[in-house]
């Protein structure tokens, strides 16, 4: 059954590095660096002519790839790793903040938690049963009940004292902070994945009906409005995010049917809505690589963002992928998102008669459902190099994060907005829709 929309450590130490280290140069990268976790789906000499460098070593460590995960070092394990994205607009320090929402102000009282903030801790508190759920269930950790219930203690009490004093736990809060909180305690206790099993069945189902939505977009002659549906299959597979309270609780009892929702959009104009300018810059303007970072499993990344980044495969542009190093909420990982490429791709190599020479997943070295994008992995930054299209999707990705994050190419944020919370600060629905397309007026 569809949703039917509505149509009206201190771990933050570990998030926001140094101004030391944010102001370190963005090194020019000439090889990924060994222990790359990437995976690329052409021939290495193609590559080779494509990007005008030499690019041996990299070609040669993407097929070195080892299948064994287990094998697989986190990239959390070394923070040193991770790096600025180099194409954010520089000075970084002056231009980027990964938080949309301003949780706070320089003259907001240190000691006493902000109206927003005591909004977003009750945003947090409330999607604790849900979470509670999927780690009692989870068939991997032994004991399972009474870790799921110390999660839930733990992490409460957490919140809790954050309207008390602020600065607890590495604060002020935000929803970096309190998602990196979240994942933390899980870990701790043992709860690698609560959302594998549901990953799973989502994909397999999303796989079964990858073909006939390339069919039905495939089938649409006029080019602007087969983007425009690619772009709705985008929204509309967002749609699954077990992150909500609102969402996960209605999944559990109904579930979610992709082409109903892809109907059950709010009408236009949404909040943010870039798209007529989009359909006109794609009709004029072709880009060599784009760079998406993607959000959820199922039909997110299967129904969602695959049709769209095919087509973009299909006008000639590269494209990469990049996807989460280790599991939070329902996000796709990059192990995953590997393997459901596999499964898509015919005998030929191919997503559906197109080819995939062109196409690349990386390793962003993220483990959260928002991303700060001055800490990415060595390989993500050395590929995005050259781009000059960066899609952020997904509302932790590009709309509760990065929102009015300034690149030096053409960038593109696409999402659903699904807490009230953001909706209000937008000015727009719940269940709204944000297209934003920014355009980089070449020299």
């Amino acid at each position: 059954m569809a949703i039917r929309l509505p149509g009206i450590t201190n771990a933050k130490n570990s998030l926001h590095p140094s101004d030391t280290f944010a102001k370190k140069a963005i090194p020019s990268f000439t090889y990924v660096p060994k222990g790359q976790n990437q995976k690329y789906f052409g021939r290495s000499s193609q590559y080779r002519e494509a990007s005008g460098r030499n690019t041996s070593f990299v070609c040669r460590s993407v097929f070195l790839y080892k299948e064994e995960r287990g094998t697989r070092r986190n990239n959390m394990e070394s923070a040193s790793e991770m790096v600025a994205f180099p194409l954010l607009t520089t000075p970084i320090e002056s231009n980027y903040r990964a938080c949309t929402i301003p949780y706070r102000f320089p003259s907001d009282n240190p000691r006493k938690p902000t109206q927003t903030e005591l909004a977003w801790i009750d945003l947090f508190l409330n999607s604790i049963p849900s979470f509670k759920k999927r780690a009692e269930s989870d068939p991997t950790v032994r004991d399972a009940n009474t870790k799921a219930e110390m999660f839930a203690r733990r992490y409460s009490e957490m919140l809790e004292d954050f309207k008390k004093d602020p600065e607890a736990h590495g604060g002020p809060p935000d929803c970096t902070l309190m998602c990196r909180l979240r994942e933390q305690i899980l870990r701790e206790l043992g709860f690698k994945d609560i959302f594998k099993k549901v990953k799973d069945e989502e994909n397999a189902k999303a796989i079964s009906l990858f073909a006939g939505v390339v069919r039905l977009n495939d089938a649409i002659e006029d080019g602007g409005k087969r983007i425009e549906n690619l772009v709705r299959g985008v929204l509309a597979g967002n749609i699954f995010d077990l992150g909500s309270a609102q969402l996960a609780e209605v999944f559990s009892k109904d579930g979610m049917s992709f082409l109903a929702s892809c109907q059950n959009l709010v009408p236009r104009p949404w909040v943010i809505d870039d798209l007529d300018n989009f359909k006109l810059k794609w009709s004029k303007k072709s880009w060599k690589k784009a760079i998406i970072f993607v959000d959820n499993s199922g039909a997110d990344i299967i129904l969602g963002i695959l049709p769209f980044a095919r087509e973009l495969l299909r006008r000639g542009t590269k494209v990469v992928l990049a996807a989460n190093d280790l599991p939070s909420i329902n996000d796709v990982t990059y192990p995953e998102l590997v393997d459901i490429i596999s499964k898509l791709k015919d005998e030929h190599g191919q997503l559906m008669g197109v080819d995939t020479s062109n196409l690349l997943i990386a390793n962003s070295g993220n483990d959260l459902p928002v991303i700060d994008l001055t800490r990415v992995s060595q390989e993500l930054a050395y590929l995005a190099s050259d781009a000059d299209l960066v899609i952020l999707e997904g509302m932790g990705r590009g709309i509760e994060t990065n929102l009015y994050a300034q690149f030096k190419c053409d960038s593109l944020k696409i999402g659903m907005v699904k807490h009230s919370e953001v909706a209000q600060f937008l000015g727009g629905r719940l269940y709204d829709c944000v297209f934003k397309y920014n355009e980089v007026q070449s020299l």
